[in-house]
């Protein structure tokens, strides 16, 4: 069983999940744990695409997004999260009034992390999956992130 983020960690991280461009997009952070991050996003007319669908870039951004901050729920405060490999698979079309991802790690290794996100679009009362997808992520430590590091 993963230890559980101090009080602090977990405002800290609901907050830094919602900086530039996620902020740009809208994303807003919900529950946390170990391991685990969920986000939402109410869709708004920008978000869709010429045929009224959430665009799927923003579903992958979302999904993406969201993992990454499931792994920094089980690294202490000096190491950073990565992408290194992003797979997807869009199940349906999202069109509702909102979304809703889950994300979790699946495995954890020193270094290298996987973690697997969901998304569901909101329906009125109901919630669809609209797609799945499996993240793997590169913990590091921020001193090599440096701008005379890259």
């Amino acid at each position: 069983m993963q230890k559980q983020p101090t009080p602090e960690r977990l405002a800290f991280l609901q907050n830094d999940f919602q900086r530039g461009f996620i902020k740009f997009c809208g994303f807003q952070a919900g529950s946390i744990g170990p391991g685990l991050f969920e986000s939402t996003l109410v869709i708004r007319e920008n978000h869709k695409t010429q045929d009224n669908f959430v665009h799927a870039g923003l579903i992958a951004t979302m999904s993406d997004h969201t993992a990454g901050y499931a792994a920094y729920t089980l690294v202490p405060d000096s190491i950073r999260i990565l992408t290194i490999e992003f797979k997807i698979n869009f199940l349906k079309p999202a069109y509702g009034s909102a979304l809703q991802c889950r994300s979790e790690v699946i495995s954890q290794g020193k270094q290298i992390i996987v973690a697997q996100s969901t998304v569901f679009d909101i329906r009125d009362t109901q919630e669809k999956m609209v797609s799945k997808s499996t993240i793997t992520l590169m913990a590091l430590d921020a001193e090599k992130l440096t701008t005379k590091n890259r």
